[in-house]
């Protein structure tokens, strides 16, 4: 038969649920897998997956094919599923669109075959007709070996790091008419099997296969070193045939179908083989060798009992639509093999056209003895591959995956707390590595979808962004001598003054004249009454100074009055401290009411409070983060519905003085309640105290990115009790500046998953991120002639 028309022979009798049954009396189980993403995985993962796999399969069924199919397509990236709205959107979603990439899905499927003891001839018709009596009924073999899967997928789906689910009748018959369709899009086509090659459509297919022990080397494993990440001082691994998975960048499928045979019926052949090696090892070298292989296979049968005697075949197919590129894609995949002590078998002809239309699952069980190594099922799972592309989320920040630099949606806000329970982050990178760009892209996505920002800021890194979105941002800048405007004891109406704002208010106060002592309930509750009195008794015009005259006015029967015992309250004491900060105190002009500004940012969703002059004087910067916290408290944290983020940018400077660590707690604290979380931003872990509130604040925080350290990134992984893997991932970081798609990369860990992204943006996201340096001071120069960021960006990178 050289032309095939699926319509005409189709194998597929009929299809129950994800249970196929087949023409030729087969019943199929089939599975589609969610796998670990490429590069997350550790060598003691590797070898985890391949002990789950191990105990997964052996109890199966003699006479069961298991099938395991990975399909690998080339595709153009879509944009899709990214954001197109706003400027910075569409220069995104354009940049990426139509970037080449390889999709890969895998398959696995459970195979109870009509033939039993699994002994096929040389050349099967996967075609020939069967009558239509064979479609089974749910019969009580049928039942068991349904039961027998069901387990074996609960064990694989147990070990956590795979999860496999039935492939449902709409995604079969997709499957079996891509596959015979030969993967072309558009139009159905029949299957040509000449002698020279296979043609689908506009299609040219190929193959190589492992088919016999005698392709294999001196040994396998579950992973091998990945060159191209390993270093002189660290070891990165990979599967040990994932230079034939994703990495080969080709049209292709990788097939790997497992015959559970009897035991002690291939114990017997075996030794029959060895007999009659015995007798000929004298004529040549290559009957020594392979009297070796098999006699090395026997004893580990025999000194083993979990072994589990299988016969395997490994295929590779591939395609192209030029008939010459199949040629140097086969020297590719050879390539691999040999860096694997393999060499595989070319088929041609009659034979290579049997393992194409047989590497279907409901024909799998149709390879014959000659087609078959005999190994240990240890051995033949090391021919698994157990990893994927990057995944996306549904919602998230756009990052770039480490293989095609596609886009890749990670969800570091977890609304449903899957992978964290805390969604505070940490970004660590040296100067000059690219934290603020990093920071840039991440609070500006998350801005764009409507997340409230709060940024704290010591170096001037985000007004350029702001100024995209004009309406809906305000700075407020610190300048020497002067307030910012912000007076927390205003209130607009008596309906303000809940029992959280006295109480906010209570810890404000308590902050500023008694920030080295423990406070008591009993001075809370005084202080709380006095503000309540104080509030009773003037109707406007609230302030700090006020409310301080107000004590001085009224001390003498004020505690009186109010029935507060002197020991709760030091009237004297608080009038002594606040005295720095009314009048004609040295920090009065904080206080000094003109007018409050908060009114300013309630309905701005981008609040920048730049404090760089300010860095090096503890006391004002102390007094500074609680009147911002005050100012946050009264406009963000009021609806709590509202998602809001809270930035503190070159952290390491406010952290120099210890009072300033103890009120970012408070913010890690009261975060916990609202629907928000806090990012920080430092050069070195090493910047963060050691003592337990910094540690209170690491716990905290569940989202951590890493740039390139040269230095090393050993306090990191202390501090944070970073895995191996984790540090080989961070030491494999490599940047790319230059040509022209460049890129940075760097470590992200969410919750317990972590994996190296890159960051490669088009040139106008680029432009608005940029912080210093000669094109930032251009863009900023067309920024003040035309007073439109936009267009200061556009007009920038129209000449670049």
């Amino acid at each position: 038969m050289n032309k095939i028309n699926l319509s005409a022979y189709r194998p597929i009798a009929d299809i129950q649920d994800n249970i196929i049954f087949a023409n030729n009396g087969n019943v199929v189980l089939c599975y589609e897998g969610n796998l670990p993403e490429i590069y997350s995985l550790s060598e003691k993962d590797f070898e985890d997956m391949h002990g789950a796999w191990f105990q997964a399969l052996k109890s199966l069924p003699v006479g069961t094919v298991v099938h395991k199919q990975d399909i690998y397509l080339k595709k153009s990236y879509s944009s899709q599923q990214l954001p197109n709205k706003t400027f910075l959107e569409k220069a995104t979603h354009d940049h990426f669109k139509g970037r080449e990439y390889m999709e890969h899905r895998c398959f696995l499927f459970f195979i109870l075959t009509k033939n039993k003891a699994l002994n096929s001839p040389k050349y099967v018709n996967p075609f020939r007709k069967v009558s239509k009596s064979i479609i089974r009924e749910l019969d009580d073999t049928v039942q068991r070996f349904i039961g027998s899967v069901s387990d074996s997928v609960s064990f694989i789906n147990n070990s956590r790091k795979m999860e496999f689910f039935p492939l449902e009748a709409k995604g079969i018959e997709q499957l079996t008419n891509g596959y015979f369709n030969g993967f072309n899009e558009g139009f159905d086509t029949d299957i040509l099997l000449e002698k020279k090659n296979v043609n689908i459509g506009e299609n040219y297919f190929d193959a190589l296969a492992i088919n016999s022990e005698l392709c294999f080397g001196e040994s396998v494993q579950s992973s091998k070193t990945n060159e191209k990440f390993t270093s002189d001082d660290f070891v990165f691994h990979q599967g040990f045939i994932d230079g034939l998975g994703l990495t080969l960048n080709e049209n292709h499928i990788v097939n790997q179908i497992l015959y559970l045979d009897d035991k002690q019926k291939w114990r017997k052949l075996l030794d029959k083989k060895v007999e009659e090696l015995n007798k000929s090892s004298n004529f040549g070298s290559q009957n020594k060798v392979v009297l070796g292989k098999i006699q090395h296979i026997l004893d580990q049968i025999n000194a083993d009992d979990n072994a589990r005697i299988i016969r395997g075949h490994l295929n590779i197919v591939y395609w192209d639509k030029n008939p010459v590129n199949l040629s140097r894609i086969g020297s590719k995949i050879k390539t691999e093999f040999k860096e694997l002590d393999i060499i595989p078998y070319y088929p041609r002809g009659e034979e290579r056209k049997n393992y194409i239309l047989n590497s279907y699952c409901c024909f799998s069980s149709n390879f014959s003895n000659n087609d078959l190594y005999v190994t240990d099922l240890k051995h033949a799972l090391c021919l698994f591959i157990n990893n994927t592309n990057y995944k996306s989320d549904n919602t998230g920040i756009i990052f770039n995956d480490r293989e095609h630099n596609i886009p890749v949606l990670k969800d570091v806000w977890d609304e449903k707390k899957k992978r964290i329970k805390a969604r505070n982050f940490a970004i660590f990178a040296p100067t000059g590595e690219g934290k603020s760009f990093l920071a840039n892209n991440i609070l500006r996505q998350y801005f764009e979808s409507g997340v409230r920002l709060v940024i704290i800021d010591l170096g001037g890194s985000y007004t350029k962004f702001a100024k995209l979105y004009p309406e809906q941002y305000t700075v407020l800048r610190y300048e020497s001598g002067k307030n910012l405007g912000i007076n927390p004891f205003y209130i607009s109406d008596t309906n303000d003054l809940t029992p959280e704002r006295l109480e906010d208010l209570s810890v404000f106060l308590f902050e500023l004249f008694a920030s080295d002592l423990k406070v008591t309930k009993a001075q809370s509750v005084s202080v709380k009454k006095i503000l309540r009195h104080y509030y009773d008794s003037t109707s406007e015009n609230h302030s700090l100074d006020g409310f301080y005259n107000f004590i001085e006015r009224n001390q003498k029967d004020l505690l009186g009055q109010l029935k507060i015992h002197p020991d709760y309250f030091n009237v004297t004491g608080f009038l002594h401290v606040m005295s720095e900060y009314v009048a004609d105190g040295l920090y009065s002009f904080l206080f000094e009411v003109s007018e409050d500004q908060t009114y300013k940012i309630e309905d701005k969703r981008l609040i920048v409070f730049e404090l760089d002059e300010v860095k090096d004087n503890k006391e004002i910067l102390s007094v500074m983060l609680k009147l911002i916290k005050s100012a946050i408290q009264r406009t963000i944290w009021k609806n709590r519905a509202e998602k809001g983020i809270i930035l503190f940018d070159e952290f390491a400077k406010q952290l120099k003085f210890d009072n300033v660590l103890e009120s970012v707690e408070f913010y890690y604290q009261a975060i916990r309640k609202q629907n928000g979380a806090i990012g920080i931003i430092l050069q070195s872990i090493n910047q963060l105290p050691n003592n337990s509130t910094s540690a209170s604040i690491l716990e905290n925080t569940q989202v951590i990115y890493s740039l390139n350290n040269e230095k090393g990134y050993g306090e990191l992984v202390k501090r944070l009790n970073l895995s191996t893997h984790d540090l080989n991932q961070l030491k494999s970081i490599k940047n790319n500046l230059s040509g022209s798609r460049k890129y940075t990369e760097m470590f992200i860990k969410i919750g317990r998953e972590s994996n190296i992204f890159r960051l490669e943006v088009p040139k106008e996201v680029y432009a608005a991120y940029l912080t210093d340096g000669q094109e930032n001071e251009e863009i900023m120069k067309l920024y003040e002639e035309h007073h439109d960021m936009k267009k200061a960006i556009i007009q920038f990178t129209s000449k670049t």
